[in-house]
């Protein structure tokens, strides 16, 4: 049996997929373009650079979506980054407050208060998790759903096969999931869903699209690139991520010479050796192999319709 969560967003979606956060890549642009292609769309509040612009931002996609005419319309999620580094949260909360937010993608500390003030204006929220007793810190904290951030993910992802943790979640969790880790194709939203998620949670293969807030050098990059070429360290923010190898060359840091970081003092863009994590250190995840081109939010989207419902086809003439 569905769950009412999961059966009420699907009634708005062409596609079980939510578009991951991307930290700077995001923007409302991206965010329109999924969800009125039928997908959910989000980004980090940290990605305004002050509590202001996000107030404009916020406007920005609320209007956009008021005005679609799309037959199938998703939500947006706005991710709140839940840590000390993060002395903005109080001030962005209360503008997803008074923009009414659908959804909230939570990340890092277990978010109870978060998750309290978003049911006030009845919102929901969804938590990275990276391990069971991370999800089960999450579900005692009050969230609504579950984002399993697993091996071969892009930016910061655990290291757990991604069907090892669905499974083990599922033994003692039946509300909603959204599955990470190295999924750009129709086939690997249809794995998700098969694996046991009811969404798809999917970063990198976005980064390719023209209205990614990413440099031609770093979609191109994408183009060349297969899983060989990434790289899973906590050097550059204090905590583990995948980034592309090609881009750590290109900033003059020798990818073989990464020291551990200390994640209390995590950062999102301070300097490192003259660079800059996720400005100049790109992240991407192991997926990135089936990446070819270079296209509009709405063309991809309907391209991992058409493979989805290829893989869901031959998948179900088989055996």
């Amino acid at each position: 049996m569905t769950h009412p969560i999961v059966e009420k967003l699907y009634v708005k979606m062409t596609l079980p997929v939510i578009g991951a956060p991307m930290f700077i890549v995001a923007n409302p642009k991206l965010i329109l373009a999924q969800c009125t292609s039928g997908i959910i769309g989000s980004m980090p509040a940290l990605n305004a650079r002050t509590t202001e612009q996000l107030d404009e931002q916020l406007a920005e996609i609320t209007e956009g979506l008021a005005a679609s005419t799309s037959p199938k319309t998703a939500p947006y999620a706005i991710n709140q980054i839940v840590h000390a580094s993060n002395t903005r949260l109080e001030k962005d909360m209360a503008l997803c407050e008074k923009y009414k937010t659908p959804m909230l993608i939570t990340s890092l500390s277990a978010p109870a208060d978060v998750a309290k003030a978003a049911h006030a204006w009845g919102g929901i929220v969804f938590h990275d998790v990276i391990s069971v007793r991370h999800a089960e810190k999450a579900l005692e904290a009050g969230v609504d759903g579950l984002i399993l951030v697993c091996n071969g993910a892009g930016g910061h992802a655990g290291t757990i096969n991604p069907f090892a943790l669905v499974s083990e979640i599922r033994r003692f969790y039946d509300g909603p999931i959204a599955l990470s880790g190295a999924i750009s194709t129709g086939a690997g939203i249809l794995g998700a869903r098969a694996a046991g998620a009811d969404f798809a949670y999917m970063g990198t293969r976005f980064i390719a699209t023209t209205e990614a807030n990413a440099s031609d050098e770093y979609k191109n990059m994408l183009l060349q690139a297969s899983a060989k070429d990434i790289i899973y360290t906590p050097y550059f923010t204090g905590v583990s991520g995948n980034y592309l190898v090609q881009s750590i060359i290109n900033a003059g840091i020798n990818p073989e010479d990464l020291n551990k970081a200390d994640k209390t003092k995590m950062n999102f863009g301070e300097n490192v050796h003259g660079a800059k994590a996720w400005k100049d250190i790109w992240g991407a995840g192991q997926g990135v192999g089936t990446i070819d081109k270079i296209m509009s939010t709405a063309e991809l989207i309907t391209q991992l319709q058409t493979e989805y419902k290829a893989a869901r086809e031959a998948l179900f003439h088989s055996l």
